[in-house]
């Protein structure tokens, strides 16, 4: 298992971009040292900040987080990565496979663009998780991220494919999604708002946009099919399915083949 260790707080926001197993695995301690992370004009180096021990392993740990790490993960396509501690903006962004686990809290952006691998966020994560940023087209494309604690407002947006799970998320949960299912334990005002197809399920939420209509109570074998699927990610998400759910279609406003499934 190969280790950074954390010295000292960065000087200025760090960019891990190029910081994954794959990468690290042929290179030399000093090699290491000398890769460029730094944001700025100043020009900071890995080894100004962290202590640096390879074994050329496909497994990474980063010993103490910060909010100054960004992209931790971005573009990761094979190998595991963990964090104990926080990171930025842009966790796991692109990702196409392998894992990252952080065990504090992310920033904005978690997981956008990611089409495949595992992206665990512990604690809890900034606003557009699984979200596209600006002039993207889409948000999470395949991946699996699970947030353990809450999230921020528009988590999902315009996710296209693959899994979200949160504890709670703010307002505008799975605004514009495209495809993809989203369940969270309870939202903020106005979820799905803007959606086109996919799967909202929620244990709470808050206002529902007027422009979604109730279809009422079914009990349909893809529910069966989808508490399966939970139950190996999180047992409190797929118990959501264990009651009686009430269907909202919508959103209206679009061409109306999203679905957002409730508590009755």
């Amino acid at each position: 298992m190969s280790t950074l260790t954390l010295r000292q707080a960065p000087p200025e926001r760090l960019d891990f971009l190029n910081i994954n197993p794959l990468a690290l695995k042929h290179l030399s301690q000093g090699e290491a040292e000398r890769l460029e992370v730094g944001t700025t004009r100043t020009g900071v180096r890995l080894g100004d900040c962290f202590s640096v021990t390879l074994d050329g392993s496909e497994t990474l740990t980063i010993e103490g987080g910060h909010e100054r790490l960004d992209r931790v993960g971005a573009a990761l396509s094979e190998g595991t990565i963990r964090v104990t501690g926080d990171v930025g903006q842009r966790l796991g962004a692109g990702m196409a496979g392998g894992s990252v686990t952080v065990t504090g809290n992310a920033g904005p952006y978690a997981g956008s663009g990611a089409t495949g691998g595992t992206i665990t966020i512990e604690g809890d994560a900034g606003d557009y998780a699984g979200g596209a940023v600006y002039a993207a087209k889409v948000g999470l494309d395949g991946a699996t991220l699970i947030i353990r604690g809450t999230a921020g407002a528009h988590l999902g947006d315009r996710m296209r494919r693959g899994t979200i799970l949160a504890g709670r998320a703010g307002a505008f949960a799975g605004s514009r999604m495209i495809a993809g299912t989203l369940a969270a334990l309870a939202v903020g005002d106005h979820p799905g708002l803007g959606m086109r197809r996919g799967t909202l399920l929620l244990g709470a939420h808050g206002r529902m946009a007027a422009t979604f209509v109730e279809t009422g109570t079914h009990d349909l074998v893809f529910l069966r099919l989808l508490t399966k699927a939970l139950r190996s990610l999180s047992a409190e998400h797929a118990a959501l399915l264990d009651r009686p759910l009430r269907r909202y279609s919508g959103d209206l406003a679009t061409i109306a083949k999203g679905e957002i499934w409730v508590a009755a």
